[in-house]
């Protein structure tokens, strides 16, 4: 069932161990992200519960025999699932019963209530995180620096790197945006339109579809520009409900409440504070920090394009920063890659903390231009030294030390500095 326009994804080798390790595998993850496309790569049946012409039955055969969609050559995809809640019990009762692995693979879009569905699937139904396409599987990247190489060998980039990515390219891959369907666009001002669409069918109609509840459409809009406005900050809610309150009246309860639509959506994907003991905890500032599941939906919530960057390119700085994390995010997945950040009130930060799930991590900071390398490495050193120093005295839970240090640039070279810390160009990375 392979396309011949198929675009390798990262994630491919993750979903076939997945699928040699469990009886069913969910892939979650923002529309357009190209989730029904690969896992087409792997099914060898399949159902689209939202064809409009097929809809109605499919539902009706959910509500009598649910079973009845499972019937097909395995792999077997049921695709958006979750317009048929009770089809992810039915899928748990059959792995159970047949006990083999790698039987169906379940996509959604949005996330839905789990007291709709009777059982989690713990150890039989494992779940896929996908992301909007990286630089590097949009060719974008040359990969020439492996994000995991340089995890297990710090001196692969002694010999340094060169990326082929200038600044006004990479202006366009961030308003782009990672859609494989723009990808595949003739003109630049055609891909640029996928992301417009796509910000304005969540504000008009995905809103109210993910889950029934009708919401106002100039709401949305106005909660996706304040978002967009405090990207890669952390904005306090209220600093954020105040910003909407001065073009129309929204209570804390409504905010939390569309918030949450767009978590469900995966259109929003705050990151949580990385907070070790090296301060005092009133040092520590513990707010979620405000990220975009991919940087174009910044770009349209904001209403610009391109060519507004070129004169500002300190805005274009947080715009950066969101495209860099959702890249560690699918470079960094099939190692069980989590991310937070670490800012205290001192002025001490690391805009990104990068967890694997065997307990190394690295210390990242992201600066757009060259001439912030060298702040940012001192935030990471400094970083380290507090670690070092809450160590000795600490006698009992030693503090892991950072396995790397890296500063990600939107520069043209990447090398290893005299101190350790290791500069990366976003044109060269890869998983």
């Amino acid at each position: 069932m392979a396309s011949k326009e198929y675009i390798k994804r990262i994630c491919d080798s993750e979903l076939q161990l997945k699928l040699d390790a469990f009886g069913a595998v969910h892939i979650v993850g923002p529309k357009w992200c190209g989730k029904t496309t690969t896992a087409k790569q792997f099914a060898k049946s399949y159902i689209e519960l939202q064809d409009p012409d097929k809809r109605d039955m499919y539902l009706e055969t959910a509500k009598i025999k649910p079973s009845n969609l499972l019937v097909g050559d395995n792999p077997r995809l049921i695709d958006e699932w979750q317009i048929a809640p009770n089809l992810w019990d039915a899928v748990r009762v059959s792995v159970d019963r047949r006990n083999e692995d790698g039987l169906y693979i379940l996509t959604g879009s949005n996330s839905i209530d789990k007291s709709e569905i009777m059982h989690t699937g713990t150890g039989r139904i494992d779940t896929l995180d996908m992301y909007p396409m990286s630089l590097y599987e949009t060719g974008e990247s040359n990969g020439k620096v492996s994000l995991i190489e340089l995890f297990n060998n710090s001196s692969a980039l002694e010999s340094g790197c060169q990326s082929n990515l200038s600044i006004d390219r990479l202006i366009f891959a961030a308003c782009r945006g990672g859609w494989p369907s723009s990808i595949m666009k003739k003109s630049d001002k055609a891909k640029l339109l996928v992301a417009q669409s796509y910000f304005e069918g969540l504000c008009r109609e995905d809103m109210s579809n993910v889950d029934g509840v009708k919401r106002n459409e100039t709401t949305s809009r106005l909660l996706l520009r304040s978002y967009a406005r405090n990207i890669s900050t952390m904005a306090s809610n209220q600093s954020i409900i105040n910003d909407i309150n001065a073009n129309t009246e929204i209570s804390e309860t409504t905010f939390y409440d569309y918030v949450n639509a767009l978590k469900k959506l995966y259109v929003i994907q705050d990151v949580e504070a990385w907070s070790p003991a090296i301060r005092s905890k009133s040092a520590i500032q513990a707010t979620n920090k405000r990220e975009f599941v991919d940087p174009s939906l910044v770009v349209a919530a904001l209403g610009v394009d391109p060519e507004y960057f070129n004169l500002d390119l300190k805005t274009f700085g947080f715009v950066f920063e969101t495209l860099c994390i959702r890249d560690l995010k699918a470079y960094s997945s099939a190692y069980g890659g989590k991310i937070s950040y670490y800012h205290d009130r001192y002025g001490l930060e690391a805009d990104c903390v990068l967890h694997l799930r065997d307990g190394r991590y690295a210390l990242i900071e992201i600066k757009l231009g060259s001439a912030d390398i060298e702040e940012g490495a001192k935030h990471l050193l400094e970083l380290e030294r507090l670690i070092k120093e809450y160590n000795l005295k600490e006698e009992q839970i030693k503090l892991r030390l950072p396995d790397l240090k890296i500063v990600i640039t939107g520069t043209q070279y990447g090398y290893k500095r005299e101190d350790g810390v290791l500069v990366v160009p976003i044109g060269c990375l890869k998983d």
